[in-house]
């Protein structure tokens, strides 16, 4: 499995998993903490603006607030909300950070501030406020739903299946939950639970092209490739013409081995989709499988033509030209991707690899020292993440 699909699978996972937006808290209501009546009227004012959608004078009205009365919790939270809707994200997280500081029992804070950072798509750091929100009400579904999420984009999948479980229930008809909790079970090796799931899946969206170009992402995800094969073939038979079906199923006749097909499927998609690199990039890749660095070339600059922040083409390109027996002409285009990717193992390697074909041993020396310590760090951390332990702040509830 190279870093090429692992970064292709996050990007699919996170085009259907981004779809699922929590809603923000309602505004904290009422007056200031201070009795002067033109902080009291400024506020009110400020919050109209914000029930209006009128978010320009709804910042001005919550900052003029916030001159005179510094400790306004509700001035504080409101603005957060004013910018999580202009998708102004770092300024919401830094509103809503001093909110929970002066009011840190306000749950409603805690829940806006992991949306914000869900929404920056920063799931990391959205993960400890929403564990903060189930801590204290195990019964909290949003947090529960997001939380999961977050867990899931994060790749810790056992956290995931444990959060998620409680909300099966009620969540039994929504697609975007029975994809994330199949692909979660089937990595914690719970393959039956995996397999009803996706069953019901199918069943909730129907025999369509769409739900069955979403199985089949699932299964490529859990890198059950003639399971996927199997279900993008439908797909395409159902819609020749659905966006990304041929890619992923080129994507699937590559890990079999079935090179020749994977071109044709890659070929088609940029038919259907001629201003997506994805196809260009993979292409690339088979044919440097395939011993053709010259069009691996090719396709790789046109990858980037469409998108110039690939690293997995700009790593592309790199290989060619190592494989034409060019070193120096890699370097910079191994430096490029590192530029974007820094702690990819396989990219400091290969440019290890061209340092000492170039004759720069020392150089040399140092990247493939680096490759090897970025890694036996990805090691411990898949071995981490495999152990299935709970995150300890986690309060686990009943099913709904």
């Amino acid at each position: 499995m190279g870093h090429e699909e692992l970064a292709g699978m996050k990007v699919q996972r996170r085009l259907i998993v981004l779809t699922l937006t929590g809603t923000l808290s309602a505004a904290i209501s009422g007056s200031p903490q201070t009795p002067p009546s033109n902080p009291q009227a400024a506020f009110a004012a400020a919050q109209e603006a914000l029930m209006a959608h009128d978010y320009s004078r709804a910042e001005q009205g919550f900052r003029e607030v916030l001159k005179m009365d510094p400790q306004s919790v509700g001035a504080y939270s409101n603005l957060g909300v004013v910018y999580i809707r202009e998708g102004k994200y770092d300024a919401a997280i830094e509103a809503f950070t001093h909110a929970r500081k002066l009011a840190p029992q306000i749950l409603g804070l805690d829940l806006n501030l992991g949306l914000a950072y869900y929404h920056k798509h920063d799931f990391d750091h959205a993960i400890p406020p929403f564990e903060r929100v189930l801590q204290a009400d195990p019964q909290h579904a949003q947090a529960r739903y997001l939380l999961g999420l977050s867990y899931f984009m994060e790749d810790k999948f056992q956290p995931t299946v444990t959060t998620l479980e409680p909300l099966l229930t009620q969540e039994k008809d929504n697609l975007d939950f029975l994809f994330v909790l199949g692909i979660a079970y089937g990595k914690v090796h719970r393959d039956e639970d995996s397999r009803r799931t996706f069953a019901q899946l199918i069943e909730v969206g129907g025999e369509t092209a769409h739900m069955r170009l979403l199985l089949g992402k699932a299964y490529l995800d859990l890198f059950r490739n003639s399971n996927a094969e199997t279900e993008l073939q439908r797909a395409v038979a159902l819609d020749p013409k659905l966006p990304f079906a041929h890619y992923d199923l080129g994507v699937a006749y590559e890990r079999e081995g079935k090179l020749d097909q994977a071109v044709a499927e890659f070929k088609q998609e940029m038919h259907i989709t001629p201003n997506e690199p994805w196809s260009y990039q993979d292409l690339g890749t088979v044919y440097l499988e395939q011993g053709k660095p010259d069009d691996a070339l090719t396709t790789f600059h046109r990858a980037l033509a469409i998108n110039s922040q690939l690293p997995a083409s700009l790593d592309g390109i790199g290989k060619a030209y190592l494989r034409k027996g060019q070193p120096a002409e890699a370097i910079p285009y191994f430096q490029k991707a590192l530029k974007f990717d820094p702690n990819d193992s396989n990219i400091h390697f290969q440019l290890g690899q061209a340092y000492l074909k170039s004759g720069q041993q020392d150089k040399g020396k140092l990247e493939l020292a680096e490759a090897g310590r970025l890694k036996a760090q990805a090691v411990k951390k898949q071995a981490d993440q495999l152990s299935g332990k709970l995150p300890s702040s986690i309060t686990l509830g009943e099913n709904p």
